[in-house]
């Protein structure tokens, strides 16, 4: 795809240029960690704050007027969770940056660098409540968010982009409440309830299904879902029904299959970049 079509394709999605061909200049891609503290209220209703550790990837010679948060993925295990250490995505970040993003990608609570307790956690694979456990990662994005944009050399306008579990808090975070800034979202791989041991078949599908349909319901801003064509923890079908569900009640978006990759597609996001980076 050339960056003319890009640029065009990025017009119709998120109604906003995102530079994709505007800022020919090229600097240093700079990056550096901040801490942005949080407050909310855990699974048994405590109050908690915790400082959220944050990467930043940026162009210095370009005008940033755009945003761009990446929010990772989910690991199953306690030590799987610790070892994702500050969460950063080089390859990614660096090409938005190019682009002329301010890219922000925050480590959420219950990983790595951050550290906490699990609140991602959405129950037992034969009982699971995806809503009410997607409210946590959201409600950090929003107030990370609300912290970057009170900052005057931090754009107000922001896309969205998560890979994995992050892809459903994406589209959550564009639902419901309005002063965000999110003007588009980009969903790659989204959902909960998969892993390798029943490939193909994520926990309790309808009940995600519902999920993405409530979704549907509180989303005013266009997304884009990207799935591949062999990601073995949601199979082939799954996500474009996730996806009829939140476009017939009220979502705004469109659906793109991206080709199988290796063993399991589930990872393209990071293991096969230029393939979705054509599609952006």
């Amino acid at each position: 795809m050339t960056p003319s079509k890009r640029l065009k394709l990025s017009k119709k999605l998120f109604a906003l240029p995102l530079l994709l061909s505007l800022n020919c200049a090229h600097g240093e891609i700079e990056e550096k960690t901040v801490y942005v503290p949080v407050s909310l209220l855990d699974h048994h209703q405590q109050k908690m704050t915790k400082e959220l550790v944050v990467d930043v990837v940026y162009d210095t010679e370009k005008k940033h007027s755009m945003m761009a948060l990446i929010a990772h993925g989910r690991a199953v295990s306690a030590q799987e969770r610790q070892r994702m250490g500050q969460v950063q995505y080089p390859g990614n970040s660096r090409w938005l940056a190019d682009q002329g993003f301010m890219v922000i990608v925050p480590t959420r609570i219950g990983y790595g660098s951050t550290g906490g307790p699990d609140l991602d956690y959405s129950g037992e694979c034969d009982h699971k409540d995806y809503l009410s456990a997607i409210q946590f990662g959201t409600n950090e994005y929003r107030q990370i968010l609300n912290c970057f944009r009170q900052q005057n050399h931090y754009p107000k306008n922001v896309i969205v982009i998560g890979e994995s579990y992050g892809g459903m808090l994406a589209i959550s975070l564009a639902s419901g409440v309005r002063d965000t800034g999110v003007v588009g979202v980009v969903n790659i791989a989204g959902g909960d309830g998969g892993d390798s041991s029943h490939t193909d078949e994520p926990c309790e599908p309808e009940k995600l299904k519902a999920t993405f349909s409530y979704l549907g319901k509180q989303t005013e801003v266009p997304t884009y879902w990207m799935y591949s064509l062999n990601d073995r923890f949601w199979g082939a079908h799954y996500p474009q029904q996730w996806f009829n569900a939140f476009i017939e009640n009220g979502g705004k978006g469109t659906f793109v299959q991206l080709p199988a990759d290796k063993n399991n597609g589930h990872f393209i996001f990071n293991r096969n970049v230029l393939a979705w980076h054509c599609e952006f």
